[in-house]
């Protein structure tokens, strides 16, 4: 018998973890962190329902944090075994997943400075150590190979086109009776977005485990760069600045290809373009190196030595006195730094700067979870809290969903379209409850399947 748990992702967006147990092998695919609500982090320091050291295989989707960002934690708690992705998301992992143990040790030190933890002293969930060493156990398996697990059970990947190496986890496993094909979504990217291919055709599978981010939602329709046109034409007459919290994996380099692409056809103004992330200019770098992910348009400018994510006007702030100068930079200027929910990381220190004066716009350009700062200024709030001060919002807040990952309703659709056939079963995931029930009710009115939304902890048997 096989069965399926719903360790994370389940009625939220992070923290995805889907525990797959068949004859003689146990297998987690994705090993996220929780982020947004304190009452979902702190499951980040829970106990897993089950003894990590009998995990036999790890299977990331992608490198964002909320689908790998645990992986070090699980390697702490005992787990010994293999982990697969695909080779451009081993390479982001290297500087994602130790960035993310940087940040941990940052948070207990300001929770030890400041005497603000119930615990004495407060610990990191791991370290950047950890993180580094998990990264170095993960092994590569390109896109449409396969890889058997277990006896009875092989994975393949496929495009996912969310960001450089996401892909669809494609599991055959054998049960009593015969086989059965689980195919997991990862985050399905747009369709039609620069840089990255389209998501692959979901093609035969007996069970869909799919993401719903945006399962209730359309992204504005009107094209990405009008938009961005438009915000950053507005911020320079008023000599302001732009600061975009961005994800150092994904949102920054579709944010510099468009702003390059717009420069060079000079729609906008110059002005200086700071990107203010280590981690965010090592991914450049890395996307760089992958050319074979890249659509047909892109990889025909990067071999013709024009790539859009290289500019005069990009200036890269490594250190942390790079990152302070900027402060003292008059507008305009446009800053790109992380991190994308505006919940910690150096945009923090670019908000409570830019946030008071009213010249200022903050350019919202991807999801943001509830409980996060972004989505506080998303909501319209008066005051921020950053570093233990109620920072005063008097600038202009933008947000332009057209420049997410993740598909919309629509995207989502059309890729559960793509099914060779009607699956046994479809499970509604990575999503927060109005947007899951949203998706659900429509593919069940417009495809006629059968479809679950599965609670935190839910053990569904695959037949």
């Amino acid at each position: 018998m096989a069965t399926l748990r719903f360790l994370g992702a389940a009625g939220t967006v992070t923290g995805s973890k889907f525990l797959l147990q068949i004859e003689g092998a146990r297998i987690l695919l994705d090993c996220g962190l929780y982020q947004g609500l304190k009452e979902l982090r702190l499951r980040n320091w829970d106990p897993l329902p089950l003894d990590a050291a009998t995990i036999d295989h790890v299977v990331l989707t992608h490198a964002h944090v909320d689908h790998s960002g645990y992986l070090p934690r699980l390697f702490v708690s005992g787990f010994h075994g293999a982990v697969h992705a695909t080779p451009a998301t081993v390479d982001l992992l290297r500087i994602l997943l130790a960035d993310a143990g940087h940040l941990q040790e940052e948070e207990a030190e300001y929770h030890n400075l400041r005497g603000t933890s119930t615990h004495r002293p407060a610990l990191p969930l791991y370290t950047a150590v950890d993180g580094a060493r998990a990264a170095e156990r993960v092994g590569a398996l390109a896109y449409s190979k396969t890889l058997p697990l277990a006896p009875g059970c092989s994975l393949a990947f496929a495009r996912a086109g969310h960001i450089l190496g996401a892909a669809t986890a494609t599991l055959d496993v054998a049960v009593p009776g015969g086989a059965r094909r689980i195919v997991f979504s990862g985050d399905v990217g747009r369709y039609d977005a620069p840089i990255l291919p389209d998501p692959a055709p979901l093609g035969d599978a007996d069970y869909v485990v799919v993401e719903s981010t945006y399962g209730d939602r359309r992204h504005d329709s009107s094209p990405i760069a009008d938009g961005l046109e438009r915000v950053v034409r507005q911020a320079v007459a008023r000599e302001g600045a732009i600061v975009v919290p961005a994800f150092a994996v994904g949102r920054t380099q579709d944010l510099l290809y468009h702003l390059n692409m717009l420069q060079t056809a000079r729609r906008i103004p110059p002005l200086p373009i700071y990107v203010d992330s280590p981690m965010a200019i090592d991914a450049t770098a890395i996307y760089r190196a992958h050319p074979e992910e890249f659509d047909d348009e892109m990889r025909a400018m990067a071999l013709a030595g024009t790539s859009p994510l290289e500019a005069r006007s990009f200036h890269l702030a490594r250190t942390a006195e790079d990152s302070r100068a900027i402060n003292a930079v008059p507008g305009p200027v446009l800053i790109i730094s992380a991190s994308g929910m505006a919940t910690g990381g150096r945009v923090l220190h670019h908000l409570r700067t830019r946030l008071p004066d009213p010249r200022t716009t903050v350019l919202l350009v991807g999801y943001q979870a509830i409980g996060t700062r972004g989505r506080a200024l998303e909501e319209g709030a008066r005051t921020v809290r950053i570093f233990a001060e109620d920072v005063p919002v008097r600038a202009t807040v933008e947000m332009m969903h057209g420049l997410s990952a993740h598909a919309d309703a629509d995207g989502l659709m059309r890729w559960l379209r793509t099914a060779h056939r009607r699956p046994r079963r479809l499970f509604v995931v990575h999503g927060e409850p109005a947007p899951a029930a949203a998706l659900a009710g429509r593919v069940r009115a417009e495809l006629g399947w059968d479809v679950t939304v599965p609670a935190y902890l839910d053990t569904v048997t695959i037949e």
